[in-house]
């Protein structure tokens, strides 16, 4: 699966509840942060605790940065809020239950469920960088690197 999203597009708007009890928007972060959003595929399985803790573990490097971090899967807030608290999760996780986030951004797959995906929204809503397949090993790595080399 690939995304037609790429540099330089406009990134689509969502609003989505998160498992904190909060609604999440893109414009919520315009002018002030970047965006690190983050598809994944669903909560508690081995390839995407993985990535969320070396996110989590990444937070205070992407926060020099001005980034924040924003995860989504089709799974529900309650999934959400026990996937973040097994993990230490800081950082919101959305909850794409009819997966239209995903299909805005292209990556929903014909399971009705994310496809590991990573896209990186500037302050303005465009998307600087786009990761349509992720690799979990080193992808926080990567992700600081860009942010270092875009700024």
């Amino acid at each position: 699966m690939s995304t037609s999203l790429k540099p330089g597009d406009k990134a689509p708007s969502f609003s989505a509840p998160s498992w904190d009890g909060s609604t999440v928007r893109l414009s919520d972060f315009s002018k002030s942060k970047n965006v690190l959003l983050f598809f994944y595929v669903r909560d508690n399985t081995s390839g995407c605790v993985r990535e969320a803790r070396a996110l989590r573990d990444a937070v205070a490097e992407l926060k020099k940065r001005s980034a924040v971090v924003i995860g989504v899967s089709t799974d529900d807030v309650e999934s959400h809020a026990r996937f973040a608290a097994n993990n230490e999760l800081t950082f919101p996780l959305l909850a794409d239950s009819d997966g239209k986030i995903a299909e805005a951004y292209g990556v929903l797959r014909e399971t009705g469920r994310a496809a590991r995906a990573t896209f990186l929204i500037d302050k303005d809503g465009t998307i600087l960088h786009a990761w349509p397949k992720v690799s979990i090993t080193g992808h926080a790595d990567e992700i600081v690197a860009k942010l270092d080399e875009l700024t």
